[in-house]
């Protein structure tokens, strides 16, 4: 085993080179460069998804190296690349990568990538898609996010702006040897429009994370009495994740529930005015939880009696899956990603974007014990299918496809 470092004036790598032990027959790939616009410390779901594959695929005893940006404060990790990044002032909290690097063909090359797998059609994502066009690489790209609708975060020009991201969308897809959507109906709206495959497939959830998570901690941690139910919402405050809705809806349940809790856990630009929206509803209780650690993200899945969202423009809602892991039963707003990730009177309930309609399933698993339990269970079970060890086999076949595939181009 041997260890190397490249370094220019952008991005410095450490990284450990070891032997590859297949973990299959078939799929020959070794070494993965991953290249994304967001990475830890920010905390979102397509960072959780990039960890996650990522994790699993070295388990595997494949190589993985990740392109990102850089970060005010960051910890310094071997086989991730760090790029010099900006803060844009309509959005501070997400710096923005300079994908430039004189030397970034040639340590691509020295790292020997079977495949580059990109996460964004933007800054990072361009660059990857440069190198695999440069070095003849297989690229994968997973389309995470309707880029359309995060519009709202320009001050003009709205509607030009959603049809040229669309327009960059496209264009960037069918450079691509292969497109990964999250769901099928993901899928089956992005294969519409672009030329490359385009293969649905989840990000897998790390089951065993929930093996023995402490269900009371956030109970102990939050003083909430025992006899409190607890509706738990997990995600980036933003604008498209629809939260002011579980405000209102939380305004309706808690009158005919008063023994009930809501606890908002994560950051974002809409935090501060979603507080103030709370307070002058009348909502005090509303508990703001913040950022946690991974740990206690796991422990407050854990400790919730119903797991409630809302938002509109998820292509999966990995948080969705989450819960399921956790044995903790959803009601969400039928749309997009959350449509594969529920099954409605399964797992828990979906809702047209319909308060009346939303506060009534909550009502209905809130006053029936044993139907709240008996989704509890199920949730488990289904939870079993998308585990990040099978994901993380579809992806390598997903690789082995694309590289065929570029083969037959190159040919």
């Amino acid at each position: 085993m041997g260890v190397g470092c490249f370094a220019d004036s952008k991005i410095f790598i450490v990284y450990i080179r070891g032997s590859f032990k297949p973990a299959s027959g078939r799929v020959a790939f070794v070494r993965i460069g991953m290249f994304t616009d967001s990475y830890r410390p920010y905390t979102s779901g397509v960072v959780r998804s990039i960890e996650t594959t990522a994790r699993k695929l070295i388990e595997f005893g494949h190589e993985v190296y990740i392109f990102a940006p850089s970060y005010p404060v960051y910890e310094k990790e071997s086989g991730v690349f760090r790029f010099a990044s900006v803060r844009p002032p309509i959005y501070p909290e997400y710096p923005i990568a300079l994908p430039f690097s004189l030397n970034i063909s040639k340590t691509v090359k020295k790292l020997s990538l079977d495949v580059i797998h990109v996460h964004s059609p933007i800054t990072m994502g361009l660059l990857g898609s440069l190198c695999a066009k440069r070095l003849d690489i297989p690229l994968v790209f997973t389309y995470h996010t309707m880029y359309d609708e995060y519009v709202h975060y320009l001050p003009f020009a709205r509607e030009i702006s959603r049809k040229a991201v669309l327009r960059l969308s496209t264009n960037f897809c069918n450079r691509c040897d292969l497109v990964i959507t999250p769901t099928e109906v993901i899928r089956q709206i992005v294969a519409d429009r672009i030329e490359p495959t385009v293969q649905a497939i989840p990000t897998g959830i790390e089951i065993e994370e929930f093996i023995a998570p402490d269900r009371l901690w956030l109970r102990r941690e939050y003083g909430i009495a025992a006899d409190v139910k607890i509706l738990l919402h997990l995600g980036r405050l933003g604008k498209e994740k629809n939260v002011g809705f579980l405000l209102k809806a939380y305004g309706e349940i808690s009158k005919k529930h008063p023994k009930t809790k809501l606890v908002i856990v994560g950051e974002g630009p809409e935090r501060q005015a979603l507080q103030e929206e709370a307070l002058q509803m009348g909502l005090s209780d509303v508990l703001f939880a913040g950022k946690l650690s991974r740990r206690r993200v796991v422990d407050s899945f854990a400790g919730a009696d119903l797991f409630v969202f809302a938002s509109t423009t998820e292509t999966q809602g990995l948080v969705l899956g989450e819960a399921k892991a956790a044995g903790v039963p959803t009601v969400a707003v039928k749309a997009l990603g959350a449509a594969e990730m529920v099954t409605d009177g399964v797992d828990g309930f979906l809702t047209p974007l319909s308060l009346e309609l939303f506060v009534a399933r909550v009502d209905q698993l809130l006053a029936d014990e044993g139907l709240r339990l008996a989704m509890a269970e199920k949730a488990l079970q289904e939870a079993e299918k998308i585990s990040s060890t099978t994901m993380a086999q579809r992806i390598l076949l997903a690789y082995e496809e694309a590289a065929k595939k570029r083969k037959d181009v190159s040919t």
